[in-house]
């Protein structure tokens, strides 16, 4: 982050930083000594909030406003998008699926038995308990990457960029805004109950970053409900779920789509639905005081 200012500690920054929310400008306050800190994370806003912050300090009438008054409805600049190095972890994602892409032949090369969820030249998965069981054995092993490799797996260029897009659309908002921490956590959470759930309905031969997408899907929209921070279209969600169903009738291999993991679908969304519901949403910018 960027340090922009150092003010005195008996400023009262809160009113400030509330709008600065309100603003979803993304920043920090930190205490060192007598002073406070200001730290800023996009740089490309610097001289807009630090004029800001001046005339905070000087204009007494300002800061009796900004206490006195509720900050403003939060509204989202359409244009807004982090960069590479504002969120390295969904860039991070989208490199290492890429990487596994192209050595794994987009799927026909490759040590792909080692990558899937379970060998199915090792063990049986012709049935439910037959699945479960060799599950339970394939982590006996201590093979947990299991878990979360057949996400990197792609089966044509196509299925890999339409994955990256919407994961970096929408996965590089939640870095920034909710933290890195936060995406970390809805990337596994998704990620289990996509793979597990695809796993269960079908054996072990898929792959694909689409249940952690749709995981974020659930999660921003979901979550965007009561703290609108994200730059999220009110259609996607709509479009998800209609190509969630779309995939559980015949038409997509009748016209040539071929077979659609659905299972990962509906387990990503399950699972960012639930983490939207149970955990609690981040200071935006994660300020503090």
């Amino acid at each position: 982050m960027k340090r922009l200012k150092e003010v005195p500690a008996s400023l009262d920054l809160q009113p400030f930083s509330l709008w600065l929310r309100a603003q979803h400008v993304d920043h920090r306050i930190s205490i060192e000594g007598d002073s406070q800190v200001v730290w800023l994370t996009d740089e490309r806003i610097e001289a807009d909030v630090l004029r800001a912050l001046e005339q905070y300090m000087e204009d007494p009438q300002l800061r009796a406003r900004l206490r006195d008054e509720p900050p403003p409805q939060p509204t989202v600049r359409a244009h807004w998008q982090p960069s590479p190095g504002q969120a390295p972890l969904a860039l991070g994602l989208i490199v290492v699926a890429a990487l596994l892409a192209w050595f794994t032949g987009f799927g026909s090369t490759g040590p792909l038995t080692e990558l899937v969820i379970v060998n199915p030249n090792e063990w049986p998965v012709e049935t439910w308990g037959q699945r479960w069981n060799s599950l339970l054995g394939t982590l006996g092993e201590g093979q947990f990457w299991r878990l979360f490799t057949p996400d990197f797996l792609h089966f044509s260029i196509s299925h890999l960029i339409f994955n990256a897009v919407m994961l970096w659309f929408l996965g590089s908002q939640v870095e920034i805004r909710d933290g890195r921490s936060r995406l970390i956590l809805l990337a596994v959470v998704s990620s289990l109950s996509a793979n597990l759930t695809q796993y269960m309905l079908s054996g072990p031969l898929f792959g694909g970053l689409s249940g952690v997408v749709y995981g974020v899907i659930a999660y921003t929209w979901l979550s965007q409900r009561d703290n609108p921070r994200f730059i999220f279209p009110p259609a996607l969600m709509l479009f998800s779920v209609i190509w969630l169903l779309f995939g559980l009738t015949p038409f997509p291999q009748q016209l040539g789509i071929g077979s659609m993991a659905n299972g990962a679908h509906l387990g990503g969304l399950l699972g960012g639905l639930a983490l939207a519901a149970l955990a609690s949403v981040p200071a935006p910018g994660g300020a503090s005081r």
